[in-house]
């Protein structure tokens, strides 16, 4: 491989790891504050790029205006998946709150093919993201460089919002004691619903991402990109914000750069995230920045 070729691919996962980034760390915020791996999170980045598909083509409307009504209306989704599928089994079983997640995955795939159709859509790219840059004898197409600078910036929001505000500081009790944070006159539903409305607009814009870079929609396209992000998660340590980036980044840079030294392992890029899950959980359990917590007796 020349060295052109290995910085065109080295930005390739780059923008990959990011768009791995932007959906781990919605599982890793909602399992940080209800300690549940929502399983529809892989379905609602589905969601958001069939909106922003429609918004443009149906509707004719400007990609930005497209993009923005796709982002509202998939935090919106994503309430309604948390009040119907979530909330009243608010203190059941962990079991039955998984189970439920599950349901809800399988309804909402089912759903998308009757109302959305099987066939693959193509979602328009505006030339923001399709410009051709050329560095050198390398080209790269400007979506490789918006999706980490988008990626970055949620991240120091992120971190802003949960360390710095008040609504941060009640997230971090949540996550720390539910029962106590709720004698403390927080308002539990509050922070969770807040939550998700920050998992589904991270999902929104992956979706969104995903569908400019990989432009064929289907609705069961949220399947193996949730599941990585769900690993990217895990192996970042899950529950943590920064963690659920460095697992994004990990996971996109060794499938895209695999993939670039031993061309013939192409067919088996999925298996790479699975590879990579029972390292990271024989070497470190707790994932890459993740703390061993001392249960209570």
């Amino acid at each position: 491989m020349d060295l052109s070729t290995f910085f065109q691919q080295l930005a390739n996962a780059i923008s990959l790891g990011s768009l791995y980034a932007l959906l781990a760390i919605g599982y890793t915020m909602v399992y940080g504050i209800l300690r549940l791996i929502n399983f529809a999170h892989g379905d609602i980045f589905m969601f958001g790029a069939y909106i922003a598909f429609y918004s443009m083509t149906t509707f004719v409307l400007p990609w930005w205006a497209s993009f923005l009504i796709a982002i509202l209306l998939t935090i919106a989704f994503g309430l309604l998946v948390e009040r119907a599928a979530y909330k009243p089994l608010r203190n059941s079983p962990k079991m039955s709150v998984m189970i439920s997640a599950i349901g809800a995955s399988f309804l909402i795939e089912n759903l998308a093919i009757v109302v959305f159709g099987g066939r693959p859509k193509s979602l328009p790219v505006p030339d923001l993201f399709d410009t051709i840059i050329h560095f050198g004898k390398v080209s790269i197409v400007s979506i490789t460089f918006i999706t980490p600078v988008i990626t970055l910036l949620v991240l120091a929001l992120l971190l802003f919002v949960v360390n710095k505000t008040k609504t941060g500081m009640a997230m971090r009790a949540v996550s720390k004691d539910y029962e106590a944070a709720r004698l403390m006159g927080i308002d539990v539903n509050w922070i969770i619903s807040i939550t998700f409305a920050i998992g589904s607009g991270l999902a929104a814009i992956g979706g969104i991402m995903w569908g400019l870079k990989y432009p064929s929609l289907l609705p069961l396209m949220g399947l193996m990109p949730g599941l990585k992000c769900f690993i990217a998660a895990v192996v970042g340590g899950i529950g943590d914000i920064k963690g659920a980036v460095i697992g994004g980044f990990t996971l996109g840079i060794l499938e895209i750069m695999t993939i670039a030294f031993f061309p013939s392992l192409t067919g088996y890029r999925d298996a790479f995230a699975f590879i990579l899950l029972i390292v990271i959980l024989l070497i470190k359990p707790t994932g890459i920045m993740g703390k061993n917590i001392a249960e209570k007796v």
